[in-house]
């Protein structure tokens, strides 16, 4: 728990100092998120506060492990697999980095992305086991590596297209990561546990600025692509690291792939919902549009800070009786499909409220 907290504490001190000098430069320089017909905001926002994520979180870890050879004259054992997910990580973190000072097209990110993805199974992380859902436990080699690679894309993908409003995709992934430490530290893995700590400890200074920053002051910023796919792949890393059936490490966990689900699931379940609507509409998947959760709860009368309040109970809600299903020896499948119905229950629910809203609304600004 030291550990954690100097990496986390490390991160949140180097975030904060260093913020405000990044809002200056990108005034300087000027590097704004313009407001456009498909956005919420309208005011030019500074888009780097995500650059800080991944400088911050390796500063963490390094503070950590410096006092961990100081304390005990000893450090983890860092390998191979460790340089793939550092090369990822780079790829990703200069990609992101990239789209949010020049701009790309959407494909390459995706091709870059891809590339990252596949590192994971290179350095020896694989989904590896499905611990009795539908009845499948030990997966083969050429099932797990397309598997992981699959669901890397996914976590990387739904955090970076949920990153809608102030505070969403830094709040959920927040959540998850705080999650994430808290088993990893049960299990006693401590290089995982500092490194969610380092990177919670640089997302909750962003928060700060993010959510409460003022405009006027040049103290509000975006997380940008930068942020956001940092996020998904740090999170997808330890999302399969945590659900990886490793006996030689770790002791076997039957709920471990369902935890990694749960933490991930409402940016999930949106990606999907929305990519499977623009299939069915005849439109690419990389189309840009206003359709996930958070536009439809503000379609439905909230405002952003309401949609975002709204979106972490949710998370939050669905933790709770995932974790009570796990713990009544519910079958896996079964809280999938309950999550499922929920879910689809509450779309219904905000598409009838949407309805409503704007009918009601459309009455009243009539002449």
């Amino acid at each position: 728990m030291t550990y954690f907290l100097i990496s986390f504490l490390v991160s949140l001190a180097f975030t904060f100092v260093g913020m405000p000098l990044l809002l200056h430069l990108c005034k300087i320089r000027g590097l704004y998120d313009m407001p456009n017909d498909r956005k919420l905001h309208s005011n030019k926002i500074p888009r780097l506060g995500g650059v800080f994520f991944a400088p911050a979180m390796l500063l963490g870890l390094m503070a950590a492990l410096a006092y961990m050879l100081w304390n005990n004259g000893s450090l983890p054992t860092f390998g191979g697999p460790t340089l793939f997910v550092s090369i990822g990580l780079f790829l990703i973190y200069l990609i992101g980095l990239i789209d949010d000072i020049l701009g790309l097209n959407a494909r390459i990110k995706f091709a870059v992305q891809f590339v990252s993805a596949l590192l994971m199974p290179l350095c020896g992380l694989c989904l590896n086991n499905l611990y009795g859902l539908f009845g499948i436990y030990e997966l083969p080699l050429y099932v797990g590596y397309p598997l992981t690679v699959f669901v890397s894309l996914l976590i990387i993908n739904s955090v970076n297209l949920i990153d809608g409003i102030d505070g969403l995709a830094g709040s959920l992934s927040l959540i998850a990561l705080g999650a994430l430490a808290l088993f990893f530290y049960d299990i006693q893995v401590v290089t995982y546990t500092i490194m969610a700590g380092g990177l919670m400890g640089s997302v909750l200074a962003f928060l700060y600025y993010n959510i409460w920053g003022r405009v006027e002051r040049n103290t509000k910023t975006f997380m940008g692509d930068t942020g956001s796919l940092i996020l998904g792949y740090a999170l997808a890393f330890l999302c399969i690291k945590h659900a990886m059936h490793n006996p030689g490490q770790l002791p076997y966990r039957p709920d471990a792939l369902m935890i990694s689900y749960t933490l991930v699931l409402v940016p999930v379940f949106d990606l999907i919902r929305v990519a499977i609507c623009r299939l069915l509409q005849g439109k690419s998947i990389f189309h840009a549009d206003k359709t996930h959760i958070h536009h439809k709860l503000m379609a439905a009368g909230l405002t952003m800070h309401q949609a975002l309040i709204a979106i972490i109970a949710l998370s939050l809600f669905f933790i709770g009786i995932n974790m009570a299903g796990l713990r009544m020896d519910m079958a896996a499948q079964w809280i999938i499909l309950l999550d499922i119905a929920i879910y689809w229950g509450i779309l219904a629910t905000l598409k009838v409220c949407e309805s409503i809203y704007s009918n009601s609304f459309g009455k009243q600004t009539e002449p």
